[in-house]
This record gives structure tokens, sequence and C-alpha cells, in this order.
């Protein structure tokens, strides 16, 4: 594996806080409120002249229209875990609901930054009704997607194992779909070893397993949906991902609420990297923490994550913990073409 990366002079903090809730980029979001939280006096938004996006192109509406939205959750999730509110963020996707976001009683430069949010989005989609835009897709617009470094239908093997010494097993995912602000993959069978062409390409690479959950992460590389036991985390990775750049969150494992681990992750180097063949711009985070334990204390972790800046494909996931679902190595072996 080639590559060249600019290593981090600063070194990883050690503390660790409280980590975010869970974060689906979809076609629309909403935000459940429970346990204490209440809503306060609205946030006004502040007038946003529509005029100054005549002439853009209903794509380069709607790409301004989803990096406003992607602001405000962000915005959202920081409030969230600085006041300790019961405030699940179910998504973000072309559609926002303001009247949630909200009612986080944000305060100060907070809401500032949502009131000026919230202004530039009706902005745009009042530009976009004057320019006849037909409504958001979700779909990723096709130059953005031929940018990326993987492709619908290309499937992505990956090999992990518990120890070094243990022989490692493959998990092959097709990619279905690639969206505004996420891609999905279709879990595979493992196709037979040594099956021929005449078998056909389902039992030689691999056919989607019925019924299996798909597999959603957002393009910094949030695994934001999974299948029950596999590892997610949903708002851990924020930004820019500039060097240096230090966040917080959880990595959780789905469907058991008590398996979830605080995280903080730095970003130590990044770079171009050659992975199975492709050529990635990976951002290497270590990441360390404490895995939860049932409230009677915690265990250390710690680990590497590896992600492409550009897709938010996973390279490389490297945990170490003296709890079994988090320790794990995951690496990209190869990407199989349609």
């Amino acid at each position: 594996m080639k590559s060249r990366l600019r290593p981090s002079r600063k070194p990883p903090s050690a503390r660790t806080t409280a980590g975010g809730a869970v974060l689906g980029v979809v076609l629309t979001a909403v935000l459940v409120v429970v346990g204490c939280a209440s809503r306060s006096g609205e946030v006004a938004p502040l007038p946003v002249s529509a005029a100054q996006f005549r002439g853009w192109s209903c794509e380069r509406l709607d790409d301004e229209a989803e990096r406003v939205q992607r602001r405000a959750a962000e915005l959202a999730w920081s409030v969230d875990e600085r006041s300790g509110n019961n405030i699940v963020a179910l998504g973000v996707g072309v559609m926002v609901f303001w009247p949630a976001l909200l009612a986080l009683r944000p305060q100060g430069p907070e809401a500032d930054d949502l009131a000026q949010l919230k202004g530039r989005f009706e902005a745009l989609s009042e530009a976009s009704t004057q320019a006849k835009c037909p409504p958001r897709s979700t779909d990723l617009p096709q130059a953005r997607a031929a940018a990326l470094p993987v492709a619908a239908g290309e499937r992505l093997v990956y090999e992990e194992r518990l120890h070094m010494r243990l022989a490692a097993t493959e998990h092959p995912w097709r990619v279905r779909a690639l969206r505004r602000g996420e891609i999905e993959y279709a879990p595979l069978l493992p196709g037979r070893a040594g099956a021929s062409p005449a078998s056909g390409a389902a039992a030689a690479r691999g056919a989607d397993v019925e019924g299996a959950i798909h597999l959603r992460h957002d393009h910094l590389g949030n695994v934001v949906a999974a299948g029950p036991g596999m590892l997610m985390w949903p708002n851990l990775l924020r930004g820019d991902l500039a060097l240096g750049q230090v966040m917080a969150g959880e990595i959780q494992v789905v469907d058991d609420p008590l398996a979830r681990a605080r995280v903080r992750a730095q970003v130590v180097a990044t770079g171009p990297q050659m992975v199975a063949g492709r050529r990635f711009d990976a951002v290497v985070l270590e990441l360390f923490g404490d895995v939860l334990d049932g409230g009677a204390g915690s265990t250390r972790l710690d680990g590497v994550l590896v992600v492409d800046r550009a897709s938010g494909v996973l390279l490389r996931l490297d945990l170490r913990s003296a709890q079994p679902p988090f320790r794990v190595m995951r690496r990209l072996a190869r990407v199989e073409p349609r």
C-alpha cells in the first residue's frame, strides 16, 4: 500500500466526552424530542434575498441546500452533546424539519448561526421555485458520482479478523446506490471458491443476501445504518477532517443499547493512498476512549479508522478492547467491477 501521508505533530488528547445519538442521512429529517427537553421562543430566520441565487442551476441550488442542512445538523448535534438534552436526531436529507431544530433552545452565537442557516435555506427554496426546478432528488448528480473512487454496482470485499494470528474472513458488499449525502450497500453471499463462469455470476461472485439490512454511510464516513450486531458510528466524524482536528462521538453495536463506546477521534494523517488497486484520498484517525460496561465501569478502547475523504468509504478499521464487540481488524481487500 503506497501512500504519501502528512503526519500530525500534535499527540492525541486522552480525555473523552459523551457522544451524540444516531444520525442517518435520509430523504426526510425529523428530531424526536423526549425526556424533559422543552420548546422556547422560535429563532426567526435572518432575511436572505433569493436574488443572490439568480442564474444558479437547479443542481447548484440543490447542492447548496444540502450543505446548509448538513451544517444545521452539525449545529444541532453540538448543542445536544453539550446540553445533555435527550434529543435524538434521526436524519438530514434533502428536506429538514426546522421547527424541531429550533426546539433545541440554542442561545447566543448558535442561535445566530441557526437563524442564518434557516434564512439561507428559505432563500434557496424560493430561488428553486422561481427557477421552476423539479423537487430535490436524493440521487447523486452524475458529475459528482463520476468523481468518486467507487461506482454503483461494484463490490467492495473486506477482510476481517479478530486477531492477527487468526485467519481472515471475507465480507463482500455491493454498492447499491450513490445518493446525496450517503452511499448504500447490500451484503453479498460469499462466492464459492473455484466456481466456474458457467455456474453463473451469482455463484462465482456472490449474490445479495435476501432480506438483509443494508449498510449506509455518509460522505464523511459515519456509518448511519447497519444490520444487527454490526458496529456503527453515526455522528463521530464532522467538519472538514483537517489534519489535527479532534472530534467526539459514540461507536455502537446495532440492537444492543448497552454495547457502546464513547470515543474521541483525531486526524493524524491525510493524503493519497492506493488501496485494493484504487486511488483514495485517505484520512487516518486515531481513536481513543472507553467502552461502557453496563454502568459498572468502563474498559479502555483505542484503534485506527481510515476513510476516503471524497466518498466516506471505509478503508481500514482496527479496534482494540477487552470487550469482544469492540475488538476487530477490518481492511478493504479489493474492489470488484460490476
